[in-house]
């Protein structure tokens, strides 16, 4: 088995253990869009995209304070545990230092404004949210608090990213509620 094959086993292996039974198809969906946005993506750019939320159920929400400050400090620390873990995969599959920091450096999206790469990861994660997420939120929060989240989700994303969420299957109200979001 090669290297890369060998990581996302591993990676694929790790997130099946996930007890609410999420992580998995979250992987491969978010694998889905990066090669849907960058069909020869890089090899480490494949893994960090199989690999971003790898054991994320590890660290619960719930168990940092319930508010922005809280919420801001459990992102950051997802972050980390993502990239440390997905690096010691990458070391046990025997990949070099230099490919193990970019797959982290990806991870945790440095240079987001320089990297296309961690452009790419961020474009994925926004059409995995508006694919998979974005009904059930919609759902529980009020439109006056969803037409922020939704533009703050369309600034996060590249042209391509955008016409590519355009083109989602969604219910009617779904579509609304962005038509109205992108017009203010």
């Amino acid at each position: 088995m090669n290297k890369l094959a060998e990581t996302l086993e591993r990676i694929d292996a790790y997130n099946a253990a996930d007890p609410h039974g999420r992580e998995k198809e979250y992987s491969e969906r978010l694998t889905f869009w990066v090669l849907k946005l960058q069909p020869q993506a890089s090899e480490v750019l494949r893994i960090a995209a199989r690999g971003q939320h790898i054991g994320r159920w590890t660290l619960p929400r719930e168990s940092y304070p319930m508010d922005r400050g809280g919420y801001l400090r459990w992102r950051e620390e997802l972050k980390r545990f993502h990239a440390k873990t997905v690096g010691e995969i990458m070391q046990q599959a025997g990949y070099d230092p230099a490919l193990i920091e970019r797959a982290q450096s990806i991870i945790m999206k440095k240079n987001l404004a320089t990297d296309p790469e961690a452009q790419t990861i961020e474009d994925a994660l926004c059409l995995v949210f508006l694919e998979t997420q974005f009904e059930d939120l919609q759902s529980k929060t009020p439109e006056e608090k969803m037409i922020p989240i939704i533009q703050k989700t369309w600034k996060k994303m590249s042209p391509a990213a955008r016409d590519l969420a355009l083109q989602l299957p969604m219910p009617e109200e779904q579509g609304r509620l962005i038509g109205k979001a992108l017009k203010k």
